[in-house]
């Protein structure tokens, strides 16, 4: 797979993961789930936003420019 091809992916799943954390928080903001529902769907979009920090840093990474020619990239 290319870098672009991979780039592509990255971002098709970050906008599947903000997608799924928008429904979220529609369904916590309409006060229909019970507490124990509402508490998994809290923690199933902490592990959504993990995933989705995630690939911003992969996102990132990807897109920084190499560094001038001698120097070096800081620790």
């Amino acid at each position: 797979m290319s870098d672009a091809e991979n780039l592509m992916t990255s971002t098709e799943h970050l906008d599947d993961l903000i997608g799924r954390l928008e429904r979220a928080a529609e369904q916590l903001r309409s006060g229909e789930l019970s507490q124990d529902a509402a508490a998994g769907m809290v923690e199933d979009c902490a592990a959504l936003a993990t995933q989705a920090t995630a690939e911003l840093e992969q996102l990132t990474r990807a897109e920084a420019p190499a560094p001038p020619p001698g120097q070096d990239t800081l620790l």
